[in-house]
């Protein structure tokens, strides 16, 4: 018999923005391996809620192809921060 998981997955970590190549692309963060969750959803993608300083919003996490498992940060939540400058995150995950 397999016990759901009860606590939440995840954790605080500084990471570096980058602007994802291309018109219009977005601005990401990578989640280091042992801060990413499992996929849990269609096209690579977990449910998270996300912190930046008192900032706290609902998102999800991509697990590329290639690996990596990226985080965006629209506008609303990163203000005047841009690709370069580093952020601290906290990260949550609830499930499996």
């Amino acid at each position: 018999m397999t016990r759901a998981r009860t606590t939440p997955l995840g954790g605080r970590f500084t990471a570096t923005l980058f602007k994802y190549p291309g018109a219009g692309g977005w601005t990401f963060v990578e989640v280091p391996e042992r801060y990413a969750p499992p996929v849990t959803h269609a096209w690579g993608r977990t449910p998270v809620t996300a912190s930046i300083g008192t900032t706290t919003w609902e998102t999800s996490v991509w697990r590329g192809k290639d690996g990596r498992t990226l985080l965006s940060l629209p506008k609303a939540v990163r203000g005047t921060l841009g690709a370069g400058d580093r952020v601290t995150i906290t990260l949550r995950f609830h499930g499996l």
